[in-house]
């Protein structure tokens, strides 16, 4: 995110810090990524770490309020340590506190989490890989999925986060929406996009029966292994933003690399599973119904123009460009 957490006094996080045994140290602010803040942290010798903040009343995937969402955090933070424990390195894992815990609560609202400063080239979240490239991630994710799930590992629910509220949302379309800047012309755009929302969504309906009926195995996912999550060092690629672990079939992170069946021979090889078409587009629609309904919470409630919402803005029109693009 690139404005700061509302609330949250920078302090409180140096002082949190001593939960993880950093001693005195020095935050700089980093905007990067979207939906959590994060700093780099320098201690007094020179040593660097960095930090992840969490806002809890968005982190939907963790849990639907504060303290759910805190839970589920939890569970993804010790799956991702018990993995780099067992012997993943490419798992760029968060620390463990002096109580043993990942997370450590800042306030009602806010968590923290705090990871070691791993340097190399990170990627963007639209970059198009290199055949080559998709190789290495793709036998990165088969080892991955081979691996013994964690007992904290979540289980990740089929059906897209927020389907409720936006079907209720698409059926109070009259009005005017009042939250921000960007409330009524959501509620516009929405409207327009309608009839278009309703038939994919009746497409996921279709798709997900089809591919449970097959019955694949659940594995350990990531759940967003796109370039924008991969971080290339001289020992290749670590993946980094673990808070949507969780299991569930194998093309919920393939649908991430390709639609294209034919691209996963050498993970076919591997695994042994062969990725199944209607699976990777069943997955590639999921991805795009939860972000619609994201943004329409969130320009629904109270927000105002800022680099955040505007990069939303710019993610929720070109979603529904995809939704469009990919129909059938």
């Amino acid at each position: 995110m690139e404005h700061l957490p509302d609330g949250l006094a920078e302090q409180r996080l140096l002082d949190a810090l001593g939960d993880f045994g950093i001693g005195p140290a020095t935050a700089t602010y980093a905007p990067v990524g979207f939906g959590d803040y994060h700093w780099k942290i320098t201690g007094a010798d020179g040593q660097r770490w960095f930090a992840t903040v969490a806002d809890l009343e968005h982190k939907e995937h963790c849990g639907g309020d504060a303290a759910t969402a805190l839970d589920g955090l939890r569970r993804a933070m010790n799956t991702a340590a018990n993995l780099r424990e067992r012997g993943l390195r490419f798992v760029v894992a968060p620390l463990r506190a002096t109580s043993g815990d990942p997370v450590v609560p800042l306030d009602d609202r806010y968590a923290l989490s705090v990871f070691p400063y791993a340097t190399g080239e990170t990627g963007n979240f639209d970059q198009e890989l290199t055949a080559a490239q998709r190789v290495q991630v793709l036998d990165l994710l088969a080892e991955l999925h081979s691996s013994t799930p964690p007992e904290t590992t979540p289980v990740t629910a089929l059906p897209p986060l927020g389907r409720s509220g936006l079907e209720s949302t698409m059926d109070e379309l009259r009005g005017t929406w009042e939250g921000g800047p960007f409330a009524e012309p959501a509620r516009e755009l929405l409207a327009e996009n309608a009839d278009l929302i309703r038939t994919r969504l009746h497409d996921f309906d279709r798709l997900a029966d089809a591919v449970q009926q097959r019955g694949a195995q659940h594995v350990v996912t990531h759940g967003e292994p796109h370039p924008g999550n991969l971080l290339r060092g001289s020992g290749g690629y670590s993946l980094v933003d673990w808070d949507t672990v969780g299991l569930a079939i194998p093309e919920r992170d393939l649908s991430v690399l390709s639609d294209d069946p034919a691209t996963f021979t050498r993970y076919t090889a591997t695994t042994g599973h062969t990725p199944d078409a209607a699976a990777l587009d069943l997955y590639r629609l999921r991805w795009s119904l939860v972000d619609v309904a994201e943004f329409v919470a969130w320009f629904r409630g109270p927000h105002s123009r800022n680099p955040d919402t505007e990069k939303a803005w710019q993610g929720f029109t070109e979603t529904l460009n995809d939704l469009t693009r990919t129909a059938r």
